[in-house]
């Protein structure tokens, strides 16, 4: 073979190496490429699933297979009713119904008035027929005793825990907790329970969620007559800790029946609403409630407001 042969050779030898490496690197980044848009989208579905709450159906279907693992009998039902899933051992049939006219109805009229996401995980609604199946499955379940004989939503168990045989009153109040933390961040406790407390006792008029006048009132009249009800400015501005430790009964009414007010005023939503607006602003609310109100002497609305609240009546629809 003379020089140039071999050199024509070798560069062929070459070229076609060269073809070969290129076409090998096309392949790494075309599945480099691929692989990247595959974990952006789901980067992102991740990251929306955990902003929004909206739930698969795959999610929910591998939920409740891990759910059913810890399920304490076969004398429990399970009933998917987004963004929750039922449990509960009283009848099947029962279950249903409760999953259907209650839980069901207070998510689609709590959502229609006030909230846009739904919670951010899957949370269970555990339904127990009466307190002996309560207190035990409490422990059972969650290692802990009950302190309230009506129920309460525990973030950290992701559950709504329920005696249901008390009514199905606390059960709509607690429906109320998870969609305040999904859409209102840092909400003080004062209006997540006085929003929530409202619909303790509640029905719906004119198509909407309405909270009546309920056992609640009868301490906050006495209170009032006493004259030992605290000024609203120091209702909003009460740290969560003094809300729940510092005559608790007496704050939930409280904040129950301005909240009564506001919706029998048609005010409530607004409020709701220009106080989630500014609440970078207005942390605890009091501002946003004088403007609402258009009050600039908020120790005269509340003489008014109390005066108001001693002529409410329970039990009475009115």
């Amino acid at each position: 073979m003379t020089f140039l042969s071999q050199r024509f050779h070798a560069d062929l030898l070459w070229l076609q190496a060269t073809q070969h490496l290129v076409r090998f690197l096309f392949c790494i980044l075309g599945f480099l490429a691929v692989a990247g848009r595959e974990a952006s989208a789901a980067d992102q579905g991740r990251t929306a699933q955990g902003q929004s709450g909206s739930f698969t159906k795959a999610d929910f279907e591998k939920h409740i297979e891990q759910l059913q693992k810890k399920i304490p009998s076969k004398d429990f039902t399970v009933v998917l009713t987004p963004p929750f899933v039922v449990i509960g051992d009283e009848s099947p049939e029962e279950v249903r119904r409760r999953s259907k006219e209650t839980v069901n109805w207070a998510v689609e009229k709590l959502k229609k008035a006030y909230f846009k996401q739904d919670p951010r995980q899957i949370l269970d609604i555990w339904l127990f027929k009466d307190k002996k199946s309560y207190e035990a499955n409490c422990k059972k379940l969650f290692g802990k005793t009950p302190d309230t004989p009506f129920g309460y939503f525990s973030q950290e168990d992701g559950a709504l825990v329920m005696n249901i045989s008390t009514g199905g009153g606390t059960l709509v109040h607690e429906i109320v907790h998870p969609f305040v933390a999904a859409n209102f961040p840092n909400c003080p406790a004062w209006f997540n329970e006085g929003l929530g407390s409202l619909y303790e006792q509640s029905g719906e008029l004119d198509g909407e969620i309405h909270g009546y006048t309920n056992w609640r009132l009868p301490r906050l009249q006495d209170a009032i007559r006493k004259g030992k009800l605290t000024s609203f400015k120091t209702l909003c501005q009460t740290t969560d800790t003094d809300f729940y430790e510092k005559d608790r009964g007496t704050n939930y009414a409280q904040a129950r029946y301005l909240c009564y007010y506001l919706q029998q005023k048609d005010l409530l939503k607004t409020y709701y609403r220009s106080f989630l607006a500014d609440r970078k602003d207005d942390p605890s609310g009091y501002k946003t409630l004088k403007a609402i109100l258009k009050s600039d002497d908020m120790n005269e609305f509340q003489k008014q407001w109390e005066s108001y609240v001693l002529k409410l009546k329970y039990p009475n629809r009115e």
